[in-house]
């Protein structure tokens, strides 16, 4: 990486991800700065190592919140910053190696080349992905691209994607959902309806074993219940904004 960007950052949020944050941040560093790492609260000390970092890494900063508040809160606090510090663009990743952090350059160049995209990964698994968890989210995205009318949404729960920061800022502070879990698939979804345009790039994508250092908050009962629920809402703002979206889309 050259100089460090003026429009474009790396926001990386993370809850008690363990030793796979360190290996995770030096491969983003790698490839680009600034990198900031957002520590939701974490209570498993991963903090403490990654400032020693921060110290000697100007491209990196690392913001540390009292208490766990969710991924989505997580990355409006750094987003909130990010703004303040005249920013426009911001890529998520996850802080637990899934993420391909050699993709970085590739989806930055796609996002400056237009202001206005949202940026998409579309996983590419190999064989440590869980097969529920494959078929699971072929569900969502079918309901993801209904609500949008088909406007193209690849994958609509893969995290490593590119967001225009002020459109999400706007989205994500008129809203009070968009905190949890339920981040990814909800912001890419109002994003489209506020006009973003869903570009998409295949990226591959690694499930870590327990022994290789992978850490899994997924809960299968609460999170699928949270993401009915916010389809359920989602469809109800779709249906408002049907005419609206048809006008878009054919006229």
């Amino acid at each position: 990486m050259n100089a460090p960007s003026t429009s474009h950052l790396v926001l990386i949020p993370s809850y008690n991800t363990g030793a796979a944050l360190y290996p995770t941040v030096r491969a983003a560093r790698a490839q680009w700065s600034p990198v900031w790492v957002v520590i939701d609260g974490s209570t498993d000390g991963s903090e403490a190592e990654l400032l020693r970092m921060d110290k000697d890494d100007p491209g990196l900063r690392v913001i540390v919140l009292e208490r766990n508040q969710g991924k989505g809160a997580a990355v409006l606090h750094g987003l909130r910053e990010a703004m303040r510090l005249g920013y426009t663009h911001v890529l998520t990743m996850d802080s637990d190696g899934q993420h391909p952090a050699e993709k970085i350059p590739e989806f930055m160049a796609a996002s400056m080349a237009d202001a206005n995209a949202l940026v998409l990964g579309v996983p590419v698994f190999d064989a440590s992905a869980p097969a529920l968890r494959v078929r699971g989210r072929k569900v969502s995205n079918w309901w993801a691209n209904l609500e949008t009318l088909w406007q193209g949404i690849g994958d609509s729960l893969y995290g490593f994607r590119v967001y225009p920061a002020a459109l999400l800022l706007k989205v994500m502070e008129g809203s009070r959902w968009m905190r949890h879990f339920d981040f990814d698939p909800e912001a890419a979804v109002r994003l489209c309806w506020h006009g973003a345009r869903p570009v998409n790039i295949p990226a591959p994508v690694k499930y870590l074993r327990a022994d290789e250092g992978g850490v899994s908050h997924f809960n299968y009962l609460r999170d699928n219940v949270l993401l009915t629920g916010m389809h359920l809402r989602l469809f109800a703002g779709f249906i408002i904004r049907l005419p609206l979206l048809i006008w878009r889309k054919w006229f």
